[in-house]
């Protein structure tokens, strides 16, 4: 797209600009007189509200008094007129282009290589809604939407402080995507902003359409298992986060956005544990510990100790295995193997289709397949119910889900192949990886390792609001 100012002559800038469109029926070309001079004012239809275009543009525009030039319009408009509060400048026709798809109207002037923005946008948007992914009982029931200056005005809302700023940066060769970068600026080390500034620079993508396109960015180059760049869909979440002195990347067009740095010991931390009592807090994030280690480590514990180590079980359950499992005509690792596949496909089944389609895909699934598996002995009862117990427990830390299923498999293949020593190993290699992942020198295991005692207050235990009001936390306590 072309970089050079606009054109003097009007018509020549309007031939340019069908040009470089190509004739697209939805940029709109409005042309007319105002105060003598011959002006046209340009839009993207579907994209600008025309109630609003009509009252506080076109209406003030038309009634300008005899002007001498084009530079005395502009004058005019700028001085005397405030059709916008929100009036960037336009001086090519790569910002011309990227303001009229973004729902503003630019005036251009015969004899003038500059125009006129004007924020009128219009377009249709999801309103704001409970997040679907990070439910509570006790906390604020709004998300984020698509849209992403209505995302800002949530934060906005919620942290009235000076010391918040909104930083807007424009990504995507094709695109043209708006981000928005938010942080607090005496909690951020200044060091870390132009980090991530260089890394956003880095972003050579053509388009951003998702929080995916810029984590990478963000994270570190090295093989990590777990993410070190997280995710929320909640504003009341995102703003704990930046009193914590992170920072959070917004995109246009997505219901969530991106927290720099994160911590392994958050994805067990709700809002709502700041709302009970702290003894029920501690117990729901023990619990959330042990319902993660369950979830990854019981398919492969329960193959490995039926197969290499059946003296570690008593007598009694022992024998119930024994019984269950000679009618079956698979291996165990095969049949676990096989469960779980099934459980994979089932769920994707169930996200990808339509809503009225997914009951059904329960209903055969459920009581016609896992039935008939059973009654079959083509699965044993009790592998078909520690698998079962493995998904739930995914279930109860839904941020680690993609993880632990690939970890869940993973550990399932060596427990079968080398028994408990299999799983120790990989549970080393898996344990080395997550204490050595780091994002812009943050160690993701903070504060367990490198151990910090002052960060245990609101990791292993939650200790009371009072006590966690005075100890002024921030991550930059975590930095290396």
């Amino acid at each position: 797209m072309e970089k050079n100012g606009l054109l003097p002559s009007l018509d020549s800038s309007i031939k340019e600009i069908r040009r470089i469109s190509g004739g697209s029926s939805d940029v709109l070309i409005n042309r007319f007189v105002s105060g003598g001079i011959h002006c046209a004012l340009l839009c993207c239809e579907g994209m600008v509200s025309a109630s609003v275009i009509t009252e506080l543009i076109f209406e003030p525009v038309t009634g300008i008094p005899q002007q001498k030039d084009a530079r005395g319009l502009y004058r005019y408009i700028n001085e005397e007129l405030l059709l916008s509060t929100d009036r960037p400048e336009v001086n090519d026709y790569d910002t011309l282009f990227r303001l009229i798809n973004s729902g503003f109207a630019v005036l251009i002037a015969e004899g003038m290589t500059g125009g006129l923005a004007f924020g009128v946008q219009g377009y249709a948007s999801r309103g704001v809604q409970e997040p679907s992914g990070e439910g509570n009982i006790m906390g604020a029931h709004e998300g984020f939407t698509e849209t992403i200056r209505i995302n800002m005005s949530q934060i906005r809302r919620r942290l009235k402080s000076p010391e918040l700023v909104m930083e807007l940066l424009v990504k995507g060769s094709k695109s043209h995507t708006d981000l928005c970068l938010c942080y607090m600026k005496d909690r951020v080390p200044k060091e870390l902003m132009e980090r991530i500034r260089r890394s956003l620079d880095g972003l050579g993508t053509e388009a951003v359409l998702s929080t995916g396109y810029i984590r990478p960015f963000l994270e570190g180059e090295r093989f990590e298992i777990f993410d070190t760049a997280g995710t929320t869909e909640r504003p009341d979440v995102l703003c704990s986060k930046l009193i914590e002195g992170r920072v959070a990347v917004l995109v246009d067009g997505v219901p969530y956005a991106v927290v720099v740095p994160r911590l392994f010991c958050e994805s067990f931390q709700t809002l709502d544990d700041y709302a009970y009592k702290p003894y029920y807090a501690v117990f729901i994030r023990w619990l959330k510990y042990a319902a993660f280690l369950t979830a990854i480590l019981l398919p492969s514990l329960y193959a490995a100790i039926v197969m290499y180590h059946p003296e570690l079980l008593n007598s009694t359950l022992f024998m119930l295995l024994v019984e269950a499992e000679k009618k079956a005509p698979l291996s165990i690792v095969t049949e676990s193997l096989f469960a779980l596949i099934m459980y994979e496909m089932i769920r994707e089944a169930g996200v990808r289709l339509p809503k009225p389609t997914g009951g059904s895909v329960s209903i055969i699934s459920g009581l016609i397949i896992g039935d008939a598996a059973v009654n079959s002995g083509l699965i044993s009862t009790p592998l078909l119910t520690v698998t079962a117990l493995s998904v739930l427990c995914g279930l109860v830390v839904p941020e680690l889900e993609p993880q632990m299923t690939v970890l869940r498999l993973a550990f399932l293949i060596a427990g079968g192949a080398l028994g408990i020593f299999g799983v120790s190993l990989l549970a080393c290699a898996v344990l080395v990886n997550i204490c050595s992942a780091e994002d812009y020198g943050f160690p993701y295991t903070a504060p367990f390792s490198p151990f910090r005692s002052r960060g245990m207050g609101d990791t292993l235990v939650r200790r009371s609001i009072k006590k966690l009001q005075h100890r002024g936390f921030t991550v930059e306590e975590y930095h290396e």
